[in-house]
């Protein structure tokens, strides 16, 4: 079965603390919004400490054009991309020695926060010595689950092609989607919750001779991949494209849905597996929000432990989309011990689950 074997990610340089941000929002909305000091509690209450967003504070006070948003993400997106596929490729905490460009065969491409045409991982391939014949599969508009979806991808590719060398890059730039004029509750939950980042991970089959690479014991194996479509649940989460961007749609059932629909999807899918629950030493959750991860704890009557590295990462870096739950499955590389098992897990719109069984294996 493929396997995992290196994690790299990647932030923008402007790092803001949550509690910068609330005077801010404040000031922004105020005169528009007098009843704002009611919902700034959501600032707190999500327990984020920080975030890194691709301009300083202030850009975001101006109004900007649709046009002018999406270029800034061309061109941070191509930046951020390089960086997470650098520390990817060439960690020590992973590798024995540097993987070249030239031993890749594919990339799939991840985003829902941007436009490009010609997709970024195009604009990758003309900056890195790719190979001409390599493979690109950008997928777009999965959001917070595009890059659990993109693990999936990656194994089905790798079990197809053994030999294959698969690199994954997840890139989402959520604070160029702001509305400062858009005076929502969703938005302002938004802005309390999302962030910039990057992720790559590089995916092998069972006939790649990187496996050579590792310096870990065991890595974790991609045993089996699921996917679930919610009926008629298309306004849960997503974005209304207008003349001005992307305006996010976030239900305030989000919560609630999870509760009662993720636990016999779970359930069902590790039973398929002749796994209990009980048996997931690592519980790799994309953190959506707190919320979002004590929701996770009620519907599958785990213990909250198992959401610490989740909510540790949601607290430095907050809800950066589809590359969060790489960034969890980054500190779950450096644990794993031979024959644990994990479950990697992330919602989107649709509204959808992705979910990946991991063991690690003896390397």
């Amino acid at each position: 079965m493929p396997l995992i074997l290196s994690v790299g990610t990647a932030v923008p340089e402007h790092k803001i603390n949550q509690e910068n941000i609330v005077p801010f929002v404040r000031e922004l909305f105020l005169s528009k919004y007098p009843s704002i000091d009611r919902l700034l509690s959501v600032f707190q209450n999500g327990e984020i400490q920080s975030r890194y967003l691709s301009k300083e504070l202030s850009w975001y006070g101006v109004t900007h054009s649709f046009e002018e948003k999406n270029q800034m993400y061309v061109e941070t997106a191509i930046q951020l991309s390089l960086d997470a596929l650098k520390d990817c490729l060439d960690n020590n905490e992973f590798l024995s020695t540097e993987i070249s460009i030239d031993e890749i065969d594919g990339i799939i491409f991840v985003s829902s926060t941007g436009i490009s045409t010609p997709t970024i991982d195009a604009h990758i391939a003309n900056i890195l010595p790719f190979k001409s014949t390599i493979k690109r599969i950008p997928i777009w508009g999965l959001g917070c689950a595009g890059g659990a979806s993109g693990i999936a991808r990656a194994f089905d590719y790798c079990k197809a092609h053994p030999e294959s060398n698969i690199l994954l890059i997840a890139v989402e730039l959520c604070s160029l989607t702001f509305q400062k004029d858009d005076l929502s509750k969703s938005n302002i939950i938004g802005t309390s919750l999302f962030a910039d980042g990057a992720a790559a991970v590089l995916v092998i089959g069972d006939e790649s001779k990187l496996k050579e690479r590792t310096i870990h014991v065991a890595l974790p194996n991609i045993e089996q991949t699921h996917s679930t479509l919610m009926s008629n649940s298309l306004d849960v989460m997503g974005w209304d494209v207008r003349n001005e961007g992307l305006f996010v749609i976030f239900s305030r059932d989000i919560p609630s849905i999870i509760k009662n629909w993720l636990e016999p999807v779970v359930t069902n899918f590790l039973s398929v597996n002749n796994i209990l629950l009980n048996d997931v030493s690592h519980f790799i959750a994309h953190p959506g929000g707190k919320k979002v991860l004590d929701a996770y704890v009620d519907s599958l009557e785990i213990d909250e432990t198992k959401t610490r590295i989740s909510l540790d990462i949601l607290k430095k870096y907050g809800n950066m989309s589809s590359c969060t739950v790489l960034f969890v499955l980054k500190e779950y590389m450096k644990l794993g011990k031979k024959n644990e098992h994990g479950l990697l897990c992330a919602l989107g719109p649709g509204f959808s689950s992705e979910l990946s069984l991991l063991k690690w294996i003896e390397c």
